[in-house]
């Protein structure tokens, strides 16, 4: 125990400067394996910590982790849940666990929502009612950079989630976006989110009017969009390999996802294209693009390569920890 107090405090210690970033109040606080500390990860939304299990070894070390994290920051709330791939493989049912002021309590008493900052954007996430964590912050730094190629920009956000490309192109002023997720709940909470930003003045009181969402099988959606109508492209779908077994129908998906954007962008236009899938490499990634290009006669340009921020470490002795990959495109056709 002494081991993993002493793991959990360096993995604090280390991320020092995010608990003073202008804007932000959101990031990783343990990467899991990356940070030493095997299947769990940590992240902070303002007063709030979320865990996310997937080892029967963290699921012991629940109550020390809470412990520690209670006498270091003092959340108002620490919630763990179990990781839905790899917790019924370690035998672990699917259940939230909520702990207030360093103790485990059975139901909430205060419900009262979470409200945090991201590069200025408010967000909002309701405590143990949402898939994953409820936001994730591994894509910070990349939705700053994707967002600054959105001005005046036509844009489509797919697989948009709760919207937090889209609530960040919208503020470096996106002239419309198209927002498309399988969830409905989820595209409900980014219109809210919309207007969380414009009562805090983040956006303009007609921001509303730029966003249309849909709710779709996206890569069937995709068939159907007219063509040489958006500017700007950002695909960021799901884990498609959750293991290596898995990877060669992902490779196709990926193909077929990019070429469908490439064929129906712009002349010119920009496509920041993302893979959050461990078993699938940085160079494999780039290769799927590279012949997404190649069978529809185009070039393709890439202007930035993006992956997890610095509180998403890469631990080089296991490559899995660079599961986030990304690229910004230029379709030249």
């Amino acid at each position: 125990d002494d081991f993993l107090t002493t793991i959990l405090t360096k993995a604090i210690v280390r991320r020092k400067e995010y608990f003073s970033l202008p804007n932000t109040t959101c990031f990783r606080l343990l990467h899991a394996e990356a940070d030493f500390f095997p299947g769990l990860t940590l992240d902070i939304y303002g007063g709030e910590i979320r865990g996310i299990i997937s080892s029967r070894f963290a699921y012991s070390k629940m109550n020390l982790v809470v412990s520690l994290l209670q006498k270091k920051l003092s959340p108002k709330l620490i919630t763990f849940t179990i990781d839905s791939f790899y917790g019924p493989a370690e035998g672990l049912s699917n259940k939230i666990y909520y702990y207030q002021n360093g103790g485990m309590v059975k139901e909430l008493t205060d419900k009262t929502n979470t409200i945090f900052q991201e590069n200025g954007v408010y967000f909002e996430i309701e405590p143990g009612n949402s898939q994953k964590s409820g936001f994730y912050c591994d894509q910070r730094t990349n939705r700053r950079l994707v967002s600054s190629y959105a001005k005046g920009r036509t844009v489509l956000d797919a697989f948009s989630y709760t919207g937090a490309f889209t609530l960040n192109c919208l503020k470096q002023g996106a002239k419309s976006i198209l927002a498309l997720d399988a969830s409905e709940s989820a595209l409900r909470h980014l219109l809210y989110q919309i207007h969380l930003n414009e009562n805090n003045k983040v956006l303009s009181p007609s921001t509303r009017e730029k966003v249309t969402t849909k709710k779709c099988d996206i890569f069937d959606e995709m068939r159907n969009l007219e063509e040489d109508y958006f500017d700007l492209m950002i695909l960021d779908p799901p884990k498609l390999a959750q293991t290596k077994s898995k990877l060669e129908n992902a490779l196709k998906a990926y193909k077929d996802l990019n070429m469908i954007a490439m064929k129906k962008i712009k002349k010119d236009g920009i496509i920041a294209t993302f893979s959050c899938s461990g078993a699938l490499s940085r160079e494999q990634f780039k290769t799927t693009l590279a012949w997404a290009a190649s069978d529809l006669g185009y070039e393709i340009q890439i202007l930035e390569t993006l992956s997890a921020g610095s509180d998403h470490p890469i631990r080089l002795s296991q490559p899995e920890s660079e599961y986030l990959k990304g690229f910004i495109i230029r379709v030249i056709k």
